[in-house]
């Protein structure tokens, strides 16, 4: 069940924003009068598929492949590498025969759609939920092997990397990646110490799931009311440091212990006010006892709908410069961040295992923009390469000749598919290991 909802919640995710995407180069080449001979959700190779019907002279469908999708427009060198239409007379209908400035916002429209997607999703997110995160002051890290060997420990408060000072703790890992950090400053116990961190190892901050998780202090909040332990003396605010003798610091540190001790009474060491009690609990099969921890406070803000509007787009602005700095990590191999590219199998697994709206939006909102960001690339193939040929022509006065943009465009599939192996290479390396 798990599996087909993650399945299902990519595919509507990748379906929605392709047509958005191909509806902004549609709508603009219908705005200038250039005929769309093909809309298609999906491919249909071997002109096989699931769906097609005709409207407006344009035949959309519903291809049998289930990768992408595709706006095919008359004159236009693209993907499907139809040549047969250059050879012809150009027709005023055609990509080719109009102005430059005209073709210029055709191929930027998918990118723009996106944009403009990601900036109404964020504000409609402000405007739903308001925006909510737990703080990093006054919270502490539990760390994993990686976080471990790079020289934080379990319990560390992260005061600042170099002269920054985080304030939002879900995102300390994103931080240390993006802002090129050099040096950590810690609070460990009652000393401040600094962390110099070995920029070699941030591939391996970008594909470590979670290396900065929140250490949360096992204190009871409440005692489930049809639990095990129902009767037992636990109050709210006990805070629980050992289980038959073995000391747990962190609700985290319990886990593994607890699950040994399942389907037994134990004797839990509790610390209530200025007093340690010694109080029996009951372990269920799976491990648990039956209590609900004080979390950390999360931080919210509400907002009404004209202030959702210039924090949706803060937050826009805001994510699409913190992909902008994941994607320069790429063009430094030395970092290693080649290694974190992943497929839609890696975009499957940030989906949540239930149905959530307000996750599922959110995934939405970063994926347009990480597909508008990704077409800006200047790869031929991609939005990015054909805007780069059109500005060159709109500043030098000359087009680039049809062989030349076959030719490119030939390229830039071999570097396409190239990156789309090494994606699907990253993930299939992923689950080996």
């Amino acid at each position: 069940m798990v599996i087909f909802i993650k399945t299902l919640q990519v595919i509507l995710a990748l379906s929605v924003l392709i047509l958005i995407h191909e509806f902004g180069h549609f709508l603009w080449a219908r705005a200038f009068g250039i005929r769309v001979e093909k809309f298609y959700l999906f491919f249909d190779l071997g002109g096989k598929a699931l769906a097609r019907w005709k409207w407006g002279g344009t035949e959309f469908g519903i291809g049998w492949l289930p990768f992408g999708g595709y706006c095919k427009i008359a004159g236009m060198v693209d993907e499907s590498m139809d040549l047969k239409q250059l050879e012809r007379e150009p027709q005023p209908w055609e990509f080719r025969t109009h102005p430059a400035w005209q073709r210029l916002l055709v191929m930027a429209g998918g990118v723009i759609n996106n944009f403009i997607f990601a900036i109404l999703a964020y504000i409609a997110i402000m405007g739903i939920w308001g925006e909510s995160y737990i703080e990093n002051r006054g919270n502490r890290i539990y760390v994993d092997d990686l976080a471990y060997e790079m020289g934080f420990r379990t319990g560390d408060e992260i005061l600042r990397f170099d002269d920054y000072e985080p304030e939002n703790f879900g995102m300390l890992q994103a931080d240390l990646v993006r802002r090129n950090v050099h040096k950590a400053t810690v609070l460990r116990g009652g000393d401040t110490l600094d962390i110099y961190i070995d920029q070699a190892r941030i591939g391996e901050v970008l594909s470590d799931p979670l290396m900065f998780d929140l250490a949360i202090p096992f204190v009871v909040d409440s005692v489930m009311q049809n639990g095990l332990n129902a009767g037992a003396d636990l109050v709210r605010g006990d805070r629980i440091v050992a289980f038959d003798g073995h000391p747990v610091e962190f609700v985290q540190d319990s886990r593994p212990l607890l699950a040994e001790l399942s389907s037994q009474e134990v004797a839990a060491s509790v610390v209530r006010g200025d007093d340690t009690l010694g109080l029996p609990v009951r372990v269920d099969s799976t491990g648990r006892i039956g209590v609900y921890m004080q979390m950390p406070g999360i931080k919210t803000r509400h907002y009404n709908f004209w202030e959702a509007i210039p924090a949706g787009w803060r937050e826009a602005g805001e994510s699409i410069g913190g992909y902008l700095d994941d994607l320069s990590l790429l063009a430094r191999p030395s970092t290693g961040a080649y290694k974190s590219v992943g497929s839609f199998i890696a975009i499957g697994q940030v989906f949540p295992e239930t149905w959530d709206w307000f996750r599922f939006l959110n995934i939405l909102a970063l994926l347009s923009i990480m597909l508008g960001v990704m077409n800006l690339l200047p790869i031929p193939g991609l939005d990015g390469g054909h805007i780069l040929f059109t500005l060159y022509e709109i500043v030098s006065g000359r087009k680039p000749g049809q062989k030349f943009l076959v030719a490119a465009q030939l390229i830039g599939m071999v570097i396409i598919f190239a990156l789309m192996f090494l994606a699907f290479g990253n993930d299939i390396a992923r689950i080996i290991h």
